[in-house]
């Protein structure tokens, strides 16, 4: 994974997280400034991420949607069993890398969605056996063992930023030599003189993500 792929999904997971109260508006802000370092770059993107601290509760709300979609992010609604589990997916995230222990997850989804939703079924079941668990490291360090394969289940499944083409496609696709769809300008011969005749497509950096001019 490069590191703009790293930064789009991390941009993705603070906007999920966000929308379920997870995390401060000025999370989003500093996730928008690490986007821009990592070399996504949109408009939209540069304003949200100059949000001042005492801004972001104000401005977050209008300026993420589309800053997000101007990198091909999705923004989920609040109330959305889609947007629920991105934020359970990025709860997963975190805990896989350090951010949160295992028992913390469990307690965090079981917590805010019970068994009500299907995808975090079995952290909800997870989460009822540390309840019943006494002073028995073995015991905990096998159901830690459990919730770290669920989290990685959860986790597998990543945001995608699509191309002009509208098929998913990553900042980094510019650079793996992947087949391109007919109709990308990067797929025609370098000989091949442009007539005008197509769409103009533009890098939005040197990293791979295509904007429409």
């Amino acid at each position: 994974m490069t590191s703009t792929e790293a930064a789009a999904i991390a941009l993705q997971d603070h906007a999920a997280l966000w929308s379920m109260g997870e995390i401060s508006a000025s999370d989003v802000v500093n996730a928008a400034c690490d986007a821009l370092v990592a070399g996504l770059d949109t408009p939209g993107l540069r304003i949200l991420a100059a949000c001042t601290r005492a801004e972001a509760d104000y401005d977050v709300h209008d300026l993420l949607p589309p800053a997000l979609d101007e990198l091909g992010l999705t923004f989920h609604p609040v109330a959305g069993e889609a947007g629920q589990e991105a934020a359970v997916r990025a709860l997963a995230r975190r805990m896989l890398a350090g951010e949160l222990k295992p028992w913390e997850l469990t307690f965090r989804v079981h917590q805010r969605y019970g068994h009500e939703l299907p995808l975090t079924e079995r952290l909800a079941e997870l989460d009822d056996e540390y309840a019943i668990l006494e002073n028995d490291g073995t015991a905990v360090a096998q159901v830690d063992a459990e919730v770290t394969a669920e989290a990685r289940r959860l986790a597998a499944a990543r945001p995608r930023v699509p191309g002009p083409d509208g098929q998913p496609r990553l900042r980094g696709a510019a650079a793996t030599g992947a087949p391109r769809p007919p109709g990308d300008p990067e797929a025609r011969d370098p000989d091949e003189a442009d007539d005008g005749s197509g769409p103009d497509w533009s890098l939005l950096s040197t990293g791979g993500l295509l904007s429409r001019r």
